[in-house]
C-alpha cells in the first residue's frame, strides 16, 4: 500500500539579499563617544546601487550617499534621533536611528565573526581579508552583522613608537588592513590578554616578574600566564586606536577586578571607540562589576560545534 508523506512541504523561494526593494536591518539606536571617530554603516537589503539620504543629523556628522555611512565627530553630549531613507530603482525604505554620544557604546549586541573556531592559530591578514570580503558577498553585511575580529595569533613583539605589541610576520600592515574593513562598510576587532602570554604563548599585555602568583598554579607560570609587574595596557589602547581597532577581546581566567578596570580606563582614553569584550567565563557574583566595566563578557568556557556543547552551554544562561 502505497504511504502518503503528511509532512511534505514546499519551502518558498527566497529571495536573494541583493535583489528586490530596499530593506534597512540594522539597530535603531547607537551609541558613541564623545569626540570619537563615529563610524555607523546603515546595512540594507536590496537592489544595487542603492542611495542614501539621513534627516537630522547631529552637527559634526555626515553621510555618504552611496555607502551609507554615517561618519564624522560629535563635540558634546548629546541625544538625537536621525531619520534614515534609502531607495533603488524597485521602492524605498526608512527607519529612524536614534544616536547617543556621550553614554555607553554596544547599546545593541555587536554582531559579526571571529577568527578563532574558524582557523585557530592559522589566522593570517589574507584570511582576514576574503573573511571581510566574503561578510559583504554574503549578505551577512547587509543584514547588521558588521566586526571581523582577530583572535589570538597576531601578535608579535613589543615594539614601535608606543612600545606596545606589534604585529608578527602574517600581518604586514595592520592600519591598511583596518582601513580594508572599514571601507567595506565593517568594522575590526583584535585580541589580548593582561597575562605575559596569551593562551597561544605570544606576546600579552604585561612583562616582567610575577606579581600575585598562585604557588598552586605554578605551571601556568611556566607559560605565561600570569600578570607581569609592568602593565602595557595603555600604550596597546593607544596603539590599536591609531590602528583603527574597533572591538577587544580580552581573554584570560580567572578574572580580576583591578586589570578588568585598568583596559576598561585605557580604551576610553584612547580617543577611540572599541567595544570591550571580556573573556572567558566571569563568575555571575560579580555581574553588576563585569556590567559597569564591559559592554559584554563570557558567561563560560569554550564553545564547540557539538550538540552537548551548545545544549549545556545555550541552556544554563537563564540567571544572566
Amino acid at each position: 500500500m502505497a504511504q502518503t508523506d503528511h509532512f511534505k512541504t514546499e519551502l518558498a523561494a527566497v529571495m536573494p539579499w541583493n535583489e528586490g526593494a530596499p530593506k534597512i536591518n540594522g539597530p535603531r539606536v547607537f551609541g558613541a563617544g564623545i569626540g570619537s571617530p563615529f563610524f555607523f554603516p546603515v546595512p540594507v537589503t536590496g537592489e544595487q546601487p542603492l542611495t542614501f539620504s539621513a534627516e537630522g543629523l547631529p552637527k559634526g556628522l555626515t553621510m555618504d550617499a552611496a555607502s551609507g555611512i554615517i561618519s564624522g565627530v560629535v563635540a558634546k553630549e548629546m541625544d538625537a534621533t536621525v531619520n534614515i531613507s534609502v531607495r533603488n530603482s524597485e521602492g524605498s525604505d526608512e527607519q529612524p536611528l536614534k544616536i547617543v554620544v556621550g553614554g555607553r557604546l554596544a547599546l545593541t549586541p555587536p554582531l559579526g565573526w571571529s577568527s578563532w573556531n574558524a582557523w585557530g592559530s592559522a589566522i593570517d591578514e589574507q584570511k582576514v581579508r576574503d573573511c571581510a570580503g566574503a561578510m559583504v558577498s554574503s549578505g551577512l553585511a547587509a543584514h547588521g552583522f558588521s566586526y571581523v575580529n582577530i583572535d589570538d595569533g597576531w601578535q608579535g613583539e613589543r615594539g614601535g613608537a608606543l612600545n606596545a605589541i606589534q604585529p608578527n610576520e602574517k600581518f604586514k600592515d595592520m592600519k591598511a588592513l583596518c582601513d580594508y574593513v572599514h571601507a567595506l562598510g565593517l568594522r575590526i576587532g583584535i585580541y589580548s590578554t593582561p597575562w605575559v602570554k596569551s593562551f597561544l604563548r605570544l606576546t600579552g599585555g604585561s612583562s616582567g616578574k610575577c606579581i600575585h602568583c598562585d604557588p598552586s598554579r605554578m605551571s601556568q607560570k611556566e607559560r605565561g600566564y600570569y600578570f607581569g609587574e609592568h602593565s602595557h595596557h595603555r600604550e596597546d589602547a593607544k596603539q590599536w586606536a591609531e590602528w583603527g581597532i574597533d572591538y577587544l577581546k580580552y581573554d584570560w581566567s580567572p578574572w580580576q577586578l583591578p586589570e578588568i578596570e585598568a583596559m576598561h580606563h585605557a580604551l576610553r582614553d584612547s580617543g577611540r571607540d572599541m567595544i570591550y569584550s571580556l573573556s572567558n567565563g566571569g563568575p555571575f557574583e560579580d555581574a553588576a562589576d563585569w556590567a559597569r566595566l564591559a559592554n559584554s563578557w563570557r558567561t563560560t568556557g569554550d564553545i564547540t560545534d557539538t550538540w552537548d556543547s551548545i545544549s549545556t552551554i545555550g541552556f544554563s544562561q537563564d540567571r544572566w
